[in-house]
């Protein structure tokens, strides 16, 4: 039984590190793009996993920043985030904790759907090789899925003191 176990452990770590780095070849905004629609298709069951176990108020200052751009400007910050591009907003972002960031990002989830933040184009289409990736994530356990959406926005940002 315990070869069984381990051969369940390797391929379910296998797999997660796979459609990681999946994730990971796909274009800046076709990840802005996939993390959007894992939002859609976790969000209500990542809702108590993150926000609840996150301090969110700590990233408070910067969801406020956020709020305040331009929508274009809003989008560019994603952008810088997927990118690490060194800026006092990435930096920001790179300190807060994995759960933090989470609930950080699903807080921008629920500002895209109401128009706080930059929406989703409307029509906009994935390419073949993101629904491909999509729909990996999907046929993932759920703790898989939370596995993968952690390590994407953990990966974000600039940690300035690492």
């Amino acid at each position: 039984m315990v070869a069984t176990t381990n051969t369940f452990i390797n391929t379910s770590v296998g797999a997660v590190e796979t459609t990681l780095q999946e994730f990971k070849k796909l274009s800046t905004d076709e990840q802005l793009a996939a993390l959007w629609f894992i939002y859609l298709e976790t969000g209500k069951s990542i809702t108590p996993a993150a926000p609840g176990s996150a301090r969110l108020q700590l990233a408070q200052g910067l969801m406020d920043q956020v709020k305040a751009m331009s929508h274009q400007e809003q989008l560019q910050f994603m952008r810088n985030l997927v990118e690490k591009v060194n800026t006092p907003a990435t930096r920001s972002y790179g300190i807060l904790s994995p759960n933090t960031k989470l609930a950080f990002w699903y807080r921008l989830a629920q500002w895209m759907e109401d128009g706080t933040v930059i929406p989703m184009p409307s029509g906009y289409q994935l390419s073949k090789t993101g629904k491909q990736v999509i729909g990996k994530i999907q046929n993932l356990e759920f703790n898989q899925q939370i596995t993968i959406l952690r390590r994407c926005v953990v990966d974000m940002g600039v940690d300035a003191f690492a």
